[in-house]
């Protein structure tokens, strides 16, 4: 009897992180197991989120119990914040140790904090090859630093492996600009992993079409498989019905400095104040501050600062109140920083809900697109808070007026934007001819 293929995942964030792409990792290695592959992640230790990121414990739940998950050791020293463990250097001249720390991590592989992993992820690659023998590598970013060990595996063993960029690494999303020199290390490495690839992932077109350009020779091989919503994480919010009175604004995402937090929260203050807005309206955010555990106090302040006119944090929210946060409210807030490659994973949950939605974010993002079809979208035309207060004023209006006929055609783009619907294609292209 044949066995099944082997699928290996690479990534750095996986449950219970709860980065960014945690659940695109979680739902990818899902989809593998349902399609009927055997698979084996590679990860950091669960401490690794505990202590640097945050972490979601109930997300750990969700893995597919068929999918073997191996964690090995991840050291952080830049986000050390027990000053017990630092060393003389770094007590005595701080920029001094974290220039040298720097040198020294890229040295494996040019990406600070990250580099010194590749050693031990492509030797624990490696293991999990010679124990069973591995059909297809996938890795996902960032950090990029899978992308070497996958490499790693395919130079040692001729094992193929798929790039999933969940973002861009020399390209920033929001200016556009590219981030390194033609012939910098990290340049070079890009180039190599791009021209050995199986297939590379990204998220838009946009970000695709980039890529393609300035690798023409790997274009053939760059696919675009977006985002999407997860039934299995996101039980069925009841529907929202037509409301004409206060309202509940809500916003869920990780709040960095690159959201338009200033703008919305003077453009709600505006909109509350001149009476667009139905008095007694309320705005939640719900979220972690910045990307690490201890929230970022600036963001805390200005928040706090908010709560006079009826703003209010609700702090992080585990996956498995989610539903229950989106239930709350009556109009959902997408705020995102500007720029035409940036994209969204949180996007998809919003059209899952079925809810009216302000798009505080460039319309140039790509974001821009997932809502196209979208029938109760307040858009803004600039990110400004003149601009924030008239979307907001017209997802009121919006509120007021849902019909049969716009929750069916909801309905209809919900579904469309499943993740599993968009992983599947490449699950089934990427199954090996022959089990062997």
């Amino acid at each position: 009897m044949t066995r099944p293929p082997h699928l290996l995942y690479l990534a750095w964030g996986f449950p219970p992180s709860r980065a960014g792409g945690v659940y695109r990792a979680l739902a990818t290695v899902n989809a593998f197991a349902a399609a009927g592959w055997d698979v084996t992640v590679v990860t950091a230790s669960r401490e690794t989120f505990e202590r640097y990121t945050g972490a979601d414990a109930s997300l750990e739940e969700r893995v597919d119990p068929r999918v073997v998950v191996r964690r090995i050791p991840f050291a952080w020293p830049a986000q050390d914040t027990d000053v017990r463990r630092y060393g003389a250097l770094r007590v005595a001249l701080p920029p001094v140790w974290a220039r040298l720390r720097r040198l020294a991590d890229e040295r494996p592989f040019p990406e600070p904090s990250y580099g010194p992993w590749r050693r031990p992820l492509a030797a624990a690659a490696r293991a999990v090859h010679d124990d069973t023998p591995v059909d297809l590598t996938l890795a996902t970013a960032n950090p990029h630093v899978t992308f070497a060990a996958a490499h790693d595996l395919w130079r040692a063993t001729g094992v193929p492996y798929v790039m999933d960029y969940r973002d861009a690494w020399t390209l920033d999303v929001f200016s556009g600009r590219t981030t390194t020199r033609p012939r910098s290390r990290v340049a070079r490495w890009q180039a190599t992993l791009l021209a050995d690839a199986r297939e590379v992932w990204f998220v838009n077109r946009p970000l695709r079409d980039w890529h393609a350009e300035r690798f023409p020779a790997v274009a053939e091989r760059m696919v675009v498989v977006e985002n999407g919503w997860d039934p299995a994480l996101l039980p069925p919010v009841p529907p929202a019905t037509p409301h004409a009175g206060a309202l509940r604004f809500a916003y869920l995402g990780t709040v960095t400095p690159k959201v338009p937090l200033a703008e919305l929260l003077e453009g709600w203050r505006t909109a509350m104040s001149d009476g667009r807005l139905p008095a007694g309206s309320t705005l939640t955010l719900g979220g972690h501050l910045g990307y690490f555990a201890v929230p970022q106090g600036p963001l805390a302040e200005i928040l706090a600062d908010a709560a006079s006119y009826g703003v209010r944090y609700a702090g992080p929210v585990a996956k498995a109140q989610v539903a229950d946060f989106y239930a709350d409210a009556d109009v959902l807030v997408l705020a995102l920083g500007t720029g035409r490659y940036v994209t969204s994973g949180k996007v998809y949950e919003y059209v899952a809900t079925k809810r009216p939605i302000v798009a505080v974010h460039d319309p140039a993002n790509a974001t821009t697109d997932v809502l196209a079809e979208h029938p109760l979208v307040a858009r803004v035309r600039e990110v400004t808070p003149d601009e924030v207060a008239r979307a907001l004023a017209e997802s009121a209006t919006l509120a007021a007026r849902q019909d049969e006929t716009t929750h069916a055609a909801l309905d209809e783009l919900a579904d469309r934007l499943r993740r599993d619907r968009q992983l599947a294609p490449r699950v089934a292209a990427l199954r090996p001819r022959e089990d062997s």
